[in-house]
C-alpha cells in the first residue's frame, strides 16, 4: 500500500480543533445529513448571535460561511443554523468545513446580519486557524445579507480579499429598494379588496406599518382573513363569485403567483411592522403615490379609491443604506436563480447584474439560471456544480460559465440521485420599472 501524505493544513486540523474547543466551542452532535465523523460545534458571539460549524473528517482545506434566509421574526435560538446545515448539507459532503450564524436579534436588519454573518467567519478563523480558502454563500435574504457582507467587510485591515470568492443561490439582489414595493402595493391592494386590515370597527394604522404596534395579529389570523376573502385555501371550485373576482384582480394586478400570495402578504404585515417600527424607528420607505395598478376588471375604480401612502426621504435613505447593494465586487461572484421562483422573482438578478456593471465588475460575476420553480432549496448538484466551478475559478482562473455548470451538475448527478435543472442559454429581461411589474408590480407616472 502506497503511504498517503496529506497536506500540511489537513494534518494539523485536530490541532485546530482542540484549541477551538478549549477557547469556548462547544462540542454538539451532528445533523444526520452530515457525513460520518463530522465534528460540530457551537457557540454564542458577544452580539447574541448563535453560530454553528461543521468540519468533515476529509477536510478540503476551504471554509463556506453561510448566510440564512428570512428575515425570521423568531428570537435567535441555538437550533436555528442547524436547518440551515441540513438544508446545505452537500457542502459539508463535499469536503468543505461549513459555519452559519442565527444573527443577533429576530427581524429585519441587512447591515446587523451581515456584522453577524462576518463575526461567525472570524470566529471561526481565530478558534480554527485560516483556512486555505474561505467562500461566503448567501440563500434567499441571505443572499442580500452575503453580498452586503462582501462589500462592508470583504477587505481586511491592509486592504487583502477577506473572501476569495462569493456564492449567491435564489438571492434578494434587488435590495431592500426594489424588493418590497410590491409587497407595500400588495398591501393597499388587500385593503382595497378585502378591507379587513384593519377591520372597519378595528383602530386605524398605517397600511405602509404592516400591522398595529401593539397587538398585532398573528400571521395564522392574517391567513385566515385573506383566507376569508380570497378562499385562497380552498379549491377553485368551491370559492365563491366574489371570492374568485377578488382573488383573480390581486394576482393579476401584483403578478404574484397563487402558491406565494399568503406568505408576501405576511411579509407586508408582521415583516412591514418590524421593519418600520423596530429597525427604522417609525420611518417610512414605502410609497404608492402616483402609481397605476392595472389588470383588475375596473383600474379606473381601483386607482381611485385604493388606499395610497408617501415614504418619508429619510424612510427611503434609511432602507437603501442598510440593503441595497453598490455591485462592486472584488472577488468572483456565482449565482443561481430559478426562472420560476415564487418568492425572489428572477428579474432581481437583472437589477444585481446592472450594478455590477454600473461598477465595472462585470467580470467578476457568472449568473446561471434554473428551470425550477421553487426558492428555499434548488437541485442538490446544482450546488456541487457552484462549489467546484468557484474553486476552479479562484485556483485556475478559469472563469465559469453556464454551459460548464451545466456538465459539472451531470458529473454531480449520480452521487446525489437529482437532476439537473440549468439553462445555459436563458438570460432574464432587461429590468425596468414602468415594465416589469414582478419586481414592481404597477406602473409609475
Amino acid at each position: 500500500m502506497k503511504p498517503i501524505f496529506l497536506p500540511i493544513w489537513l494534518a494539523i486540523v485536530p490541532a485546530f480543533l482542540a484549541a477551538g474547543t478549549a477557547q469556548a466551542q462547544h462540542p454538539q452532535s451532528c445533523p444526520r445529513e452530515m457525513p460520518a465523523q463530522t465534528r460540530c460545534y457551537n457557540g454564542q458571539d458577544a452580539n447574541g448571535a448563535f453560530y454553528l460549524t461543521a468540519i468533515p473528517q476529509a477536510w478540503n482545506g476551504t471554509l463556506v460561511v453561510h448566510s440564512h434566509g428570512g428575515p425570521s421574526l423568531k428570537p435567535p435560538s441555538p437550533s436555528e443554523p442547524v436547518s440551515d446545515l441540513q438544508r446545505f448539507a452537500v457542502m459539508v459532503q463535499e469536503g468543505y468545513a461549513w459555519t452559519g450564524s442565527s444573527y443577533r436579534h429576530a427581524g429585519y436588519g441587512v447591515r446587523d446580519a451581515a456584522e453577524d454573518t462576518d463575526h461567525a467567519r472570524a470566529l471561526f478563523w481565530k478558534q480554527f486557524g485560516r483556512p486555505k480558502r474561505t467562500l461566503l454563500h448567501g440563500q434567499s435574504w441571505g443572499g442580500n445579507v452575503a453580498a452586503k457582507t462582501a462589500e462592508l467587510f470583504g477587505r481586511d485591515a491592509d486592504g487583502n480579499p477577506v473572501y476569495d470568492g462569493v456564492i449567491l443561490t435564489s438571492g434578494l439582489l434587488s435590495g431592500g429598494s426594489l424588493a418590497y414595493d410590491f409587497r407595500a402595493d400588495l398591501r393597499a391592494l388587500v385593503q382595497y379588496y378585502c378591507r379587513n386590515l384593519p377591520l372597519p370597527d378595528e383602530p386605524a394604522y398605517p397600511l405602509w406599518q404592516g400591522l398595529a404596534a401593539q397587538n398585532p395579529l398573528s400571521s395564522k389570523e392574517v391567513a385566515a382573513r385573506l383566507d376569508s376573502c380570497t378562499g385562497l385555501s380552498k379549491p377553485a371550485a368551491q370559492r365563491t363569485p366574489e371570492q374568485q373576482r377578488i382573488l383573480r384582480n390581486l394576482l393579476a394586478v401584483t403578478r404574484i403567483p397563487e402558491r406565494t400570495l399568503g406568505a408576501h402578504l405576511n411579509w407586508a404585515t408582521a415583516t412591514f411592522r418590524d421593519l418600520t417600527l423596530r429597525q427604522f424607528k417609525g420611518l417610512n420607505p414605502f410609497s404608492n403615490m402616483g402609481v397605476v395598478y392595472r389588470g383588475s376588471d375596473d383600474d379606473a375604480a381601483l386607482n381611485r379609491d385604493v388606499p395610497r401612502f408617501a415614504a418619508s426621504p429619510e424612510g427611503v435613505r434609511a432602507l437603501a443604506e442598510d440593503s441595497d447593494l453598490s455591485g462592486k465586487l472584488i472577488v468572483p461572484t456565482l449565482t443561481m436563480h430559478a426562472i420560476d421562483d415564487p418568492t425572489v422573482f428572477v428579474e432581481a438578478e437583472t437589477v444585481f447584474r446592472q450594478a455590477v456593471a454600473a461598477a465595472g465588475a462585470s467580470p467578476l460575476l457568472v449568473q446561471s439560471f434554473t428551470d425550477e420553480h421553487e426558492h428555499s432549496k434548488l437541485a442538490t448538484p446544482q450546488y456541487a456544480a457552484l462549489l467546484h466551478a468557484m474553486m476552479d475559478w479562484i485556483e485556475q482562473g478559469k472563469r465559469p460559465d453556464p454551459v460548464q455548470l451545466l456538465a459539472r451538475c451531470e458529473a454531480a448527478r449520480a452521487a446525489y440521485g437529482e437532476g439537473c435543472h440549468f439553462v445555459p442559454s436563458y438570460v432574464p429581461p432587461p429590468f425596468d420599472t414602468r415594465t416589469y411589474p414582478r419586481i414592481k408590480p404597477a406602473v409609475t407616472q
